[in-house]
């Protein structure tokens, strides 16, 4: 299960990213209070910040879980590789950016790390 957690944990991680990402501060301190609740000047603004809160909880609360489980080093070796490669991922699929043999290659090196320190790193008793 704690697996499970740590993906579920990175899947918030990478949420959280993409939520700074299109976070505009200039954006929401020209918010005014006629226009916060409109779907077409206020949902914009208010949602990566309501993203940035809620990916951000959820992000520890699984997390948290998981490190109860899990080795703390494995666990956040494996969080940083997930949330990597979802990131790269999205990065693909929504924002059209090219994946590169090099970018593959490091990839693998960083699972093959990860795969490592799981199987021959040190078992807690």
């Amino acid at each position: 299960m704690a697996w499970i957690y740590l993906i579920i944990a990175a899947a918030f991680e990478a949420a959280w990213t993409f939520s700074l990402k299109f976070m505009k501060f200039s954006d929401l301190k020209a918010l005014r209070w006629h226009s916060a609740l409109s779907l077409q000047y206020g949902l914009p603004v208010w949602l990566p910040f309501a993203g940035y809160i809620l990916f951000g909880i959820g992000n520890i609360y699984f997390f948290s879980l998981a490190i109860k489980l899990v080795p703390t080093a494995v666990a956040y070796a494996v969080w940083t590789a997930v949330t990597l490669v979802l990131i790269k991922i999205a990065e693909m699929a929504i924002f059209h950016q090219k994946l590169s043999w090099m970018e593959v290659f490091f990839m693998t090196l960083i699972m093959t790390g990860i795969l490592g320190l799981k199987f021959f790193g040190a078992e807690v008793k």
